[in-house]
């Protein structure tokens, strides 16, 4: 009977001490505990995307670290499994089957980019898989799936609303312009963006005197701008990425092009290291941006975070100013640990129908999809950018150097036009 009664409370005295350390551990102990919720993806670290492959990806370890900090989600913590898709779509549908079938991750998320994001889809449809991707331009188009979730503020007609945007600022520039040029790179973006451009011509009475592609080998741009120079345009639209855009706007001055409106969806205008490249030749350039430090714009938290960012970026040799991709890598994170913490669940249509049916209230802003998986508000901004000095990327922590001119409600200026490629770099 003693020894009943002393096993008893020797079992007692078990219970409290686990129970008192539980109560006593940090979160992060107790997370430790149980095994880690994998997230899994692929992301351009070499080749042509690898600077905003290289900030998103550090931005979401950031996440990742901040979420882990405070017990994980569902009291597990999150690990990345990721790849090096190399800028090579061929890659990416290989490195996903892994993730899915060797590594056994529980989520996956899209990689950076529209022709990466393609690929891999057929089979995430065909799984049925929770599917949210950074800055791609409508792969979802052909696809339709109920899945899929796009973190760029495109609008639910991403490429019609996007150069719908950037014609916006352009139409400001007086006199009207009546015609325009639309060039881009043989590649998914370029190809669904001048899809958008002609839509949009056609909409707002704009003459297309010039419409080609040149492959995405291109090294020399000036012949083509030298043709484009040849038509005449009121407004030169270019849809390229970032080898393109800078080779794009050399060229534009190599030839000296006059026109009223020289821009356009040109990824790489808002990365810190085609700014210091280009300089004072991005002058009244009308370029691509997600956020820009104006008065007009302010997003809730983004200044506290990029001030975290930019910290992190000097220390780790990726995009200093993180105006592009940052905000919206880590939004998305914040959307996922949303999804699966009010959940309580990594049940895959339990994501898919919160995702669809919630506001969410991130560092970009507010954000809610539509139908399509597509933002159901266009917020894409197209800015002029206007006295660069110098090669200092600093300058364009300050307002006054990419004023917003489109959408209108954050406008910050007018339109500065014609621009004229034969001041060279005034």
């Amino acid at each position: 009977m003693g020894n009943h009664l002393f096993r008893r409370s020797v079992l007692k005295l078990i219970v409290l001490g686990i129970t008192s350390l539980s109560l006593l551990s940090p979160p992060q102990v107790l997370a430790q505990s149980k095994p880690p919720i994998k997230i899994g993806f692929t992301m351009p670290l070499t080749g042509g995307l690898a600077a905003n492959g290289k900030a998103a990806l550090l931005t979401m370890q950031l996440w990742k670290d901040d979420v882990n900090a405070k017990g994980g989600l569902l009291g597990r913590q999150v690990e990345f499994v990721y790849y090096d898709d190399q800028t090579n779509p061929s890659l990416v549908t290989g490195f996903y089957s892994k993730l899915l079938d060797t590594d056994k991750v529980d989520l996956i998320l899209g990689s950076y980019g529209t022709n990466m994001q393609v690929p891999p889809l057929p089979m995430i449809m065909q799984r049925k898989l929770y599917y949210v991707c950074l800055f791609g331009l409508d792969p979802n188009a052909r696809f339709n799936y109920s899945g899929y979730f796009q973190m760029q503020p495109n609008g639910p007609n991403p490429a019609v609303d996007n150069t719908g945007t950037f014609l916006e600022a352009a139409m400001l520039a007086n006199p009207k312009p009546k015609t325009i040029a639309i060039v881009g790179g043989d590649a998914e973006y370029p190809a669904v963006a001048m899809d958008g451009g002609r839509k949009n011509a056609k909409r707002l009475g704009l003459k297309v005197v010039y419409d080609n592609t040149y492959p995405p080998t291109t090294t020399d741009y000036a012949p083509i701008m030298r043709a484009i120079a040849a038509t005449k345009p009121d407004i030169v639209m270019v849809n390229s990425y970032p080898p393109d855009t800078v080779g794009m706007v050399r060229a534009a001055y190599e030839v000296g092009l006059k026109t009223q409106v020289f821009g356009g969806p040109m990824i790489g205008t808002a990365f810190a290291a085609v700014k210091k490249q280009l300089g004072p030749l991005l002058n009244n350039v009308v370029g691509f941006e997600m956020y820009v430090p104006e008065p007009t714009i302010k997003f809730p938290g983004v200044e506290k975070f990029l001030e975290r960012y930019q910290a992190l970026a000097v220390k780790e040799g990726v995009d200093s100013l993180g105006f592009y991709i940052p905000p919206f890598a880590y939004a998305m994170m914040q959307i996922v640990g949303e999804a699966v913490e009010k959940t309580q669940s990594l049940d895959q249509q339990k994501l898919i129908d919160y995702t669809h049916a919630t506001t969410f209230q991130t560092v970009a802003g507010e954000i809610k999809f539509g139908a399509n998986g597509e933002w159901a508000t266009p917020r894409a901004l197209y800015v002029q950018y206007r006295n660069i000095e110098g090669n200092d990327t600093e300058q364009f922590k300050k307002a006054g150097k990419s004023i917003i001119l489109a959408p209108a409600k954050f406008r910050s200026g007018d339109i500065i036009a014609p621009f004229d490629g034969t001041q060279g770099k005034k």
